[in-house]
């Protein structure tokens, strides 16, 4: 799995990326990462890359033509395949969640991205209709630029591959938003902590008792917490 990331600021990679299980699988070949700087192609002396929107407003927005001049430097890398599904981080797109990277991974690990990570108010229109360029969010809020939303993606993606958790495709299956809603409370030794003691069930052994008790707590979990997983308000983007 190949990922070409637009950015201002490439020092920000692999960032995070670098450790950890993903981090492992960023040193096993399992994913790899090239950044393009759009300054490259700001076609000035000085590297600008923005300007004032039209229409008029506060700050600034970034040029169509470095970021396309930087999208056909990644398609030209890219080689014969596949074209790499291209996509920009914004506020605007759809919900990024576990269903939009489960759908992503099923093209296989050979597939590959451009991220387009943007900064000031955002990037020219005209560039995401000319490459026809698919719009994420991962969360309702409001970030400082797309390099984190970028590291966001590409984890979640990467930690579902084959071999990069211990455990395999089943290290998955009992988390959050896989089991069609959130996860039960989690214990580990020693069996009191503090005058708080695990609950019996699960030191029990009987296995049907546990599983009871696991979609008991995950069921009043998500109704307490993230009702819209009950409603089915948290659709794949």
């Amino acid at each position: 799995m190949h990922f070409d990331i637009i950015t201002l600021f490439p020092e920000m990679f692999p960032g995070t990326l670098g450790n950890g299980v993903v981090g492992r699988a960023l040193a096993n070949g399992v994913w790899s990462h090239r950044t393009i700087n759009p300054r490259d192609f700001a076609g000035n002396n000085y590297g600008g890359v923005d300007d004032a929107a039209f229409g008029g407003m506060d700050g600034q927005v970034i040029r169509a033509e470095p970021i396309a001049l930087a999208i056909e430097a990644a398609l030209a890398g890219a080689g014969a395949g596949a074209r790499p599904e291209i996509i920009y981080f914004t506020p605007r797109g759809k919900p990024w969640n576990q269903k939009s990277a489960r759908r992503r991974l099923s093209a296989g690990a050979g597939q590959s991205f451009i991220l387009i990570c943007g900064r000031y108010e955002g990037i020219d229109q005209r560039v995401i209709d000319e490459y026809k360029i698919d719009e994420i969010s991962i969360g309702d809020y409001i970030l400082s630029g797309g390099e984190i939303a970028a590291q966001v993606f590409i984890d979640s993606l990467v930690r579902l591959c084959d071999n990069v958790l211990n455990g395999g495709a089943d290290a998955t299956e009992n988390e959050s938003f896989e089991i069609g809603g959130l996860e039960w409370p989690l214990y580990t030794r020693p069996q009191e902590w503090r005058g708080r003691a695990v609950p019996e069930v699960l030191v029990s052994g009987h296995h049907a008792d546990i599983m009871a008790w696991r979609k008991e707590q995950s069921d009043a979990a998500t109704k307490s917490r993230r009702p819209d997983l009950i409603k089915g308000d948290n659709k794949d983007g």
